[in-house]
């Protein structure tokens, strides 16, 4: 059973930045009020996805889903959290790396078995094969013409057809090994909840436990927020399975770990842990590493609010220049679907930061930042320092230039839209119109994380991607609109975002 609130079609229309990706949180425990549970799950994993959320409850007879375009907190209140009764529970928020913002491809997506048992699924990732998976759909009769267009409803329905005959956790087993790509899911049916992370364990999922039960998530923060306690993270390859009998585990694939680094850069919240590294602490790490790598003589560092604040921090420490708060940011700005008045959009980084002017005027400013797509942001940033009275603007990046993109659930520009493609670090530097600007290399961004590289995906920095991309070129965010031919689609491999030239000039 779907719950469907409001099919509003909105659309987008903020400037495309690297967005994250998606958050999952899986919750059994019998007594719980799992909705509520997964509700603040949720929000503590609000800033891996912004267009979407949904929860999904299962009693043990049916599974009821209910989701909506908008903020977790736009679209739950305590009358339809106290409506999802059960003791199990998915999890989803969402930013589209497949598939168009629609109401349709807001997760957790649903499927019914040939036996009417119910099935839901949140994933976090992006898949590389997913025409070869729509044509395996096609010859197994899976319905795709209920509206959604993504990697995980191709997923859910597989999964929903090969159940009916053999079961969910064994369906896995032989569905998982044939994803290709990021996957980290959280799924169930009436009573059990499922958790299943990709061989090369590129994006993050944890295992927490509760007084009562357990508890998945994208990030150790969201285990904070309900009171869960740190178990281990599920491993590469592994398919986790709960219910009244207990935890089990499955191997469905050898672990070839190559998590992602730009977890550590921007995606992932500053409070959680990834491979038993402290995101903040990496961060603060990397700033330090950055001044020893770019000193420069400045009156001040400031950090671009929130995500350049521990670099920046780390880059004061190390540099001995005095760490201070120049810019103000908005903390109620979050994603709109508004579209702004002309002279709003001229105005456009002050919606989000203002200066201080008078801590910044007659100061030579470091500005540090986690990283530089377009430029376009920068560019702003710089000229409104110089407006409010910086003599000088030195800009730090806290991780190399970004010149490949993603195709694992992080949506980046195209390459043709990277700055970093084009040119080199002076060229960039004219561009944005700084004094000097200088990256943290990738040795140091690795030596900051404390992991080795071979357990590190960097393609997005140096084009080295782990996991095969396919030949065909068939990879597209909007593929499956493509090849069903929907309404006001895209060709299936497009030229923006995961596009034709971003897959046919890979290395």
């Amino acid at each position: 059973m779907v719950t469907d609130p409001s099919a509003t079609g909105r659309t987008d229309t903020e400037e495309r930045e690297p967005r994250e990706e998606c958050g999952v949180f899986g919750v059994w425990a019998p007594g719980e009020e799992v909705a509520k549970l997964t509700y603040y799950g949720l929000y503590a994993l609000q800033h891996r996805g912004q267009e979407a959320a949904g929860i999904s409850v299962g009693d043990g007879s049916q599974v009821v889903v209910f989701k909506d375009l908008g903020l977790v907190s736009q679209v739950f209140d305590e009358q339809v959290l106290l409506s999802l009764r059960g003791h199990v529970a998915v999890g989803h928020c969402r930013y589209s790396t497949t598939g168009s913002t629609t109401w349709e491809n807001a997760q957790p997506t649903f499927r019914t078995t040939a036996t009417g048992s119910g099935l839901s699924l949140g994933h976090n990732g992006n898949l590389v094969n997913t025409a070869e998976l729509q044509a395996r759909a096609r010859e197994l009769g899976v319905d795709t013409r209920h509206g959604a267009t993504t990697d995980s409803d191709l997923v859910c329905g597989l999964l929903a057809v090969t159940a009916a005959d053999i079961g969910i956790e064994q369906a896995a087993l032989e569905l998982l090994p044939t994803l290709r790509g990021a996957f980290c899911l959280t799924f169930s049916d009436e009573s059990t909840l499922y958790a299943a992370r990709d061989p090369q364990g590129v994006r993050p999922l944890v295992l927490g436990r509760l007084e009562r039960g357990w508890v998945v998530a994208s990030e150790t923060a969201a285990l904070d927020i309900v009171g869960a306690s740190f178990v281990r993270e599920v491993e590469p390859g592994e398919l986790i399975a709960i219910d009244e009998n207990g935890l089990r585990s499955s191997r469905f694939a050898n672990p070839e770990p190559k998590g992602c680094i730009f977890e550590y850069v921007y995606l992932a919240r500053p409070d959680t842990t990834i491979a038993g590294r402290g995101v903040h602490a990496t961060r603060v790490e990397i700033g330090r590493r950055l001044a020893h790598e770019h000193p420069v003589d400045a009156d001040l560092v400031i950090p671009v609010p929130e995500s350049g604040t521990p670099a920046a921090i780390g880059y004061a420490q190390a540099s001995g220049i005095p760490y201070g708060s120049g810019l103000v940011k908005n903390a109620y700005v979050g994603r709109t679907f508004i579209q702004p008045s002309q002279t709003i959009r001229q105005l456009g980084i002050r919606l989000k930061l203002n200066p201080l002017k008078d801590v910044i005027r007659g100061k030579r400013l470091v500005v540090v930042d986690d990283s530089i797509v377009r430029g376009n942001t920068q560019r702003a940033l710089v000229r409104m320092l110089r407006e409010a009275g910086a003599v000088e603007v030195h800009v730090r990046i806290a991780s190399p230039p970004v010149k490949w993109p993603c195709f694992y659930g992080i949506d980046f520009a195209s390459r043709a839209e990277l700055i970093a493609n084009g040119l080199d670090d002076d060229g960039i530097r004219r561009s944005i119109g700084s004094d000097s600007l200088g990256y943290v290399s990738l040795e140091q961004l690795i030596a900051a994380t404390e992991q080795p590289k071979t357990r590190l995906c960097s393609a997005c920095f140096d084009g080295e991607y782990p996991i095969p991309l396919p030949e065909d070129a068939l990879i597209g965010k909007h593929l499956l609109e493509g090849i069903r031919g929907v309404a006001g689609s895209a060709a299936p491999v497009l030229a923006n975002g995961y596009g034709a030239e971003d897959a046919l000039q890979r290395p």
